[in-house]
């Protein structure tokens, strides 16, 4: 459905690495990153031996988006993307990296977005209403490593927080296009984040079905306070999603 609207090519790369400042190259790192997570257990799940389980379920992200990446190099529209290639593999190897060493996730990314100014001047690149601009408005997205604090620091006290994180967050803004216009008067920015998080993954109810739905949204950075980074200045959040 997708392509069936657009010429077929042979296969061929593009070289799309300097757009939307990367942010799209760590889209494809989460989304491996999740798939790979999502791997791990469904195979340990089966009761496949452990390491089978953790390098045969952490590379199903890199599985199914390198067919996507074989469908881009078919068309003529697009082009297979090396460092969508390489952001894959990442995603795939921070999954599969931790569970060898460690048999957990405890540095996880999360995503948050909030609408920006910027999607209504190119709906048709960033989306025409929010469900579309959560997926294609780089410029309302933020991508997150969050550190789980007790894993992480091996804290053994048992009144220290499980789901406590601390966080750092990459995004950007002022960007309409894939690449900054001649004559554009305002100049894509590059901005970082130092935020707290909740790793919704420990918390645990008395409820199955309750514990299900929090688990399911803990791909989600929390609303936190935030000190964030842009141009050499530092601006203070009360509340940064």
């Amino acid at each position: 459905m997708w392509y069936s609207n657009y010429p077929k090519s042979k296969f061929h790369f593009i070289n799309d690495n300097g757009e939307w400042l990367q942010m799209d190259k760590l889209g494809h790192m989460t989304t491996s990153y999740y798939s790979g997570v999502l791997g791990i257990k469904a195979y340990q799940w089966t009761g496949m031996s452990r390491k089978n389980a953790i390098w045969y379920g952490g590379l199903t992200g890199t599985f199914f988006l390198t067919i996507i990446e074989a469908l881009d190099g078919h068309s003529a529209e697009w082009g297979a993307s090396s460092g969508d290639l390489i952001a894959n593999s990442v995603g795939s190897f921070l999954a599969i990296g931790q569970e060898l060493i460690w048999n957990e996730q405890r540095v996880q990314l999360k995503y948050s977005y909030k609408p920006s100014i910027w999607a209504n001047q190119n709906p048709e690149q960033l989306g025409y209403n929010h469900l579309e601009r959560a997926l294609k408005d780089y410029n309302g997205q933020t991508y997150w490593l969050s550190f789980n604090l007790k894993s992480f620091m091996q804290i053994e006290s048992d009144d220290f927080p499980n789901w406590l994180c601390l966080s750092l967050g990459y995004g950007a803004h002022f960007m309409r296009d894939p690449y900054p216009m001649e004559g554009n008067p305002v100049y894509r920015k590059r901005q970082y984040f130092v935020s707290f998080d909740l790793d919704l993954n420990r918390l645990k109810t008395n409820n199955k079905m309750l514990n299900t739905i929090i688990h399911t949204f803990g791909f989600l950075k929390f609303p936190a306070p935030a000190i964030q980074f842009r141009n050499g200045k530092m601006f203070y959040h009360l509340i940064y999603y």
